[in-house]
């Protein structure tokens, strides 16, 4: 068992990963599993008026669920919360779970929607799925059992979450971009077990877990691993000084390992035309777009709106937070951040009086400044992007830069405005622009009914059903 692995022991493997995959040195008695007893969402009723999920049938067959990390409830959570739905009684591997960071979670239900029920022991009845993992692996203490509160707000659904050796490393759940080198290794290790499907919830590696070679793979792919793909560059950039020299040959490293697990994937499915486009230029793969689940509320806000802009999301640095701040003070306008990262750091040094940082908040919270806000702004190229849609759902324009998933959600002088260009200049011609337009805030939200949660799990039925 790998109890403890320091810093330093992980400094050396990257070093030796660097040289190849067969000098990597781990500690000598193995890999453990860990089998971690959570309760994950039942959103039932999580949808818009007149969409009912009651005619989503779960599938009948034997599944696994796979999922990159599980640290915070973000989009591709919700995604792997709505593919909980459809296989209802699936175990999820993944990388490195954080329990913590989901102890403030609150599934952003729409106004008026009845909330799932708390279980007071999540994990009863919910034994570790037979023939997985390490024999003998003891739960994760203190989570999923009667002791230890399950995910807030989260639904009745107990199954068990089985993680890598990296959960052993300390400060993993927090630093855990920092083992990307060492991820391909980790989900290799992770031996799935002989059933009909293995789902895939992927930005990084979840593929890359060995199935049986019976199990049809499907691949939900948020996106090809930004890290090692499209933005290694700034990656490197986040690793201590010492380790720099050598990322080039360790991202070339990590990014054969995914393409070799891309070729096991029986069917993989992008969240968004540009991803699938990505898909195809890095693993030479077709796909199908499925859009992911947007929970919608029944009606959008009608009243006037307040003078101020918004930003939600976790803010690192495609993301683009300084173009919206640089703006907002050009204008003089107000800006509210909501999400934590990086560039939220920065940022609150510098100290503008017209920025305000809310830092994370509940789905209800978010939701409330949707209803307020004058625009949503939405500086950064997305893969796809459910805060657009949220937003635009609660009747609030976006504006966003005209490249990537948002050209696929918002409807330029319509649901919101585009930009051309990547410059806080542009960004300010946008927002003068949106001054001058009248959005319908019912046009926007029946715009959105396509993301539906409704829509979503149909369709992935359909395709899961299609490969079985």
């Amino acid at each position: 068992m790998i109890s403890q692995v320091d810093v330093a022991t992980v400094a050396v493997s990257l070093s030796q990963f660097a040289a190849g995959p067969q000098t990597l040195m781990m500690p000598a008695d193995g890999v453990e599993v860990l089998s971690v007893k959570v309760a994950l969402p039942q959103n039932a009723d999580m949808t818009a008026a007149g969409d009912a999920l009651a005619g989503v049938e779960p599938l009948d067959c034997s599944a696994v669920l796979t999922h990159h990390w599980l640290v915070r409830r973000r989009g591709g959570e919700r995604v792997l919360e709505a593919l909980c739905e459809l296989l209802p009684n699936s175990p999820v591997y993944t990388l490195v779970y954080d329990p913590d960071g989901f102890q403030d979670a609150e599934p952003c239900h729409p106004e008026g929607a009845q909330r799932p029920r708390d279980l007071a022991d999540p994990g009863a009845g919910a034994p570790p799925f037979q023939g997985c993992g390490t024999a003998g692996a003891p739960p994760f203490q203190g989570c999923g059992t009667a002791g230890a509160p399950p995910f807030q707000g989260w639904g009745t659904d107990s199954r068990p979450v089985r993680t890598s050796f990296l959960q052993h490393i300390p400060g993993a759940k927090r630093h855990y971009p920092k083992l990307l080198p060492l991820m391909p290794l980790a989900a290799r290790r992770m031996k799935l077990p002989p059933v009909d499907l293995v789902v895939c919830s992927d930005a990084a590696v979840a593929k890359a877990m060995t199935p049986d070679p019976r199990s049809k793979v499907v691949c939900y792919c948020h996106s090809p691993a930004r890290y090692v793909w499209d933005l290694a560059e700034t990656y490197r950039e986040t690793l201590p000084a010492v380790l720099r020299p050598f990322w080039p040959r360790l991202a070339r490293r990590v990014r054969e390992a995914d393409r070799r697990a891309a070729q096991r994937v029986d069917q993989f499915v992008a969240n968004s035309q540009h991803v699938a486009k990505r898909i195809r230029r890095h693993y030479g793969r077709d796909s199908v777009v499925v859009h992911p689940p947007v929970d919608l509320p029944p009606t959008p806000a009608t009243g006037p709106r307040e003078d101020f802009y918004l930003c939600v999301g976790q803010h690192v640095h495609y993301k683009r937070l300084d173009l919206a701040v640089e703006a907002c003070r050009k204008l003089k306008r107000r800006l509210l951040v909501i999400g934590e990262g990086p560039d939220v750091r920065r940022y609150q040094k510098l100290g503008h009086p017209n920025i305000e940082f809310l830092g994370w908040q509940a789905g209800s919270a978010v939701h409330e400044y949707y209803r307020r806000a004058r625009a949503l702004l939405f500086p950064g190229e997305e893969d796809f992007g459910i805060v657009p849609v949220e937003a635009m759902a609660h009747g609030c324009p976006v504006i966003a830069y005209g490249v990537g998933g948002a050209t696929e959600s918002v409807i330029d002088g319509q649901t919101g405005v585009w930009f051309g260009e990547q410059t806080p200049d542009c960004l300010v011609a946008a927002i003068e622009r949106a001054d001058a337009i009248t959005f319908d805030s019912i046009t926007m939200h029946a715009h959105t009914r396509q993301f539906s949660r409704e829509r979503f799990l149909r369709k992935m039925r359909d395709v899961l059903i299609s490969v079985l």
